[in-house]
């Protein structure tokens, strides 16, 4: 692995640092999300651990977050995406997301995906498109598996 990467913007700061990661604060959004609505605090620690994230500061405040899951060569998988909600409306969700693009890692890896419900527009500022060819994507989902 490389050392941290750091991006400045003003009081805002966003680092791959895991050792500034609050997992207390990841885990109090996701727990209250749409999409991973219940997971425990230590399935939270061990995604973190096992990914390539972004931490969004405000000062040193955890105020947002991106996970990256990858196997560091072909192919990524973008999740867990957020900015707090007193937070959002400045730009600080573009920023995040150009900065997980601006990565050296992305431009190795062969497919990155993501999947969205709320900000379809976001991505595409950065370059994703839908997927809509019959057949091509498939997937086992558990959206209430934390719930259970």
């Amino acid at each position: 692995m490389t050392a941290p990467l750091n991006w400045r913007r003003e009081r805002f700061c966003i680092t791959t640092d895991k050792t500034r990661l609050d997992i207390d604060a990841i885990h109090a959004y996701l727990t209250r999300s749409s999409w991973a609505e219940g997971i425990d605090k230590e399935t939270v620690r061990l995604s973190v651990a096992n990914s390539l994230c972004f931490g969004l500061f405000a000062d040193e405040t955890q105020i947002g977050f991106a996970r990256l899951v990858t196997d560091f060569a072909t192919f990524g998988y973008l999740c867990d995406v957020y900015v707090l909600e007193e937070h959002q409306g400045g730009g600080l969700g573009l920023w995040l997301i150009e900065c997980c693009q601006s990565h050296p890692l992305m431009a190795k890896l062969r497919r990155i995906m993501l999947v969205t419900s709320t900000a379809a527009r976001l991505y595409e500022k950065v370059g994703y498109k839908a997927v809509n060819t019959p057949d091509f994507v498939w997937q086992i989902a558990r959206p209430d598996i934390y719930q259970r």
